[in-house]
């Protein structure tokens, strides 16, 4: 089992997506705000008979584990021990003190940097280079304007997509069909 730790924006949840593709294990995600024991019990149920009948691993992803109480991270012991799930949690707080012992101690704990701004602007131009994205749409972005971006995203790549996305969004074409996203676009 694993606990990613680090800032919102620097791929945890991308991580532990990419970790259940590569091992084609089943992906349940429970968020720790929104959820309880009752939705511990039922992905655990639906991991044992993916198990039992199918021969399937089950990976459960608990987003924000470190919002479970003792009680809920307790009922995970279990199924993480027996192998029922490998459990992948991702917290923006040091699991050493927000996580419970046997938690942490049973999980392999990787800290997860913000994002560079190189990184950030390595993302913002395969947002606007990829044919899938924007619909294919013909985009310009000033180089003040991506610099803009990356300096208030402050290393989080999921604000500095949203705010590419709202830029676009919210900015007509030109004559020729291009969006042309400028400073003033950008702030």
């Amino acid at each position: 089992s694993l606990l990613f730790y680090g800032p919102p924006g620097t791929g945890k949840t991308t991580l532990a997506l990419v970790i259940a593709n590569t091992t084609r294990s089943h992906f349940i995600t429970i968020n720790a705000v929104l959820s309880g024991v009752a939705d511990i019990r039922k992905g655990i149920a639906e991991a044992k008979e993916r198990r039992d009948l199918h021969g399937h691993r089950t990976i459960l992803f608990v987003d924000e584990v470190h919002r479970f109480n003792k009680a809920q991270q307790d009922a995970l012991l279990p199924w993480v021990e027996n192998g029922t799930v490998i459990l992948i949690g991702a917290t923006t707080e040091n699991p050493y003190f927000a996580v419970n012992r046997p938690l942490v101690s049973r999980s392999r704990v990787f800290q997860l940097r913000s994002l560079v701004d190189e990184d950030l602007r390595r993302i913002i131009e395969q947002s606007l280079t990829d044919p899938r994205a924007f619909d294919g749409r013909r985009i310009e972005l000033d180089t003040d304007a991506r610099d803009h971006l990356v300096s208030v995203a402050n290393g989080d790549a999921r604000a500095v997509l949203n705010a590419v996305e709202l830029a676009v969004e919210t900015t007509p074409a030109d004559e020729r069909g291009i969006i042309r996203i400028d400073l003033n676009v950008a702030e």
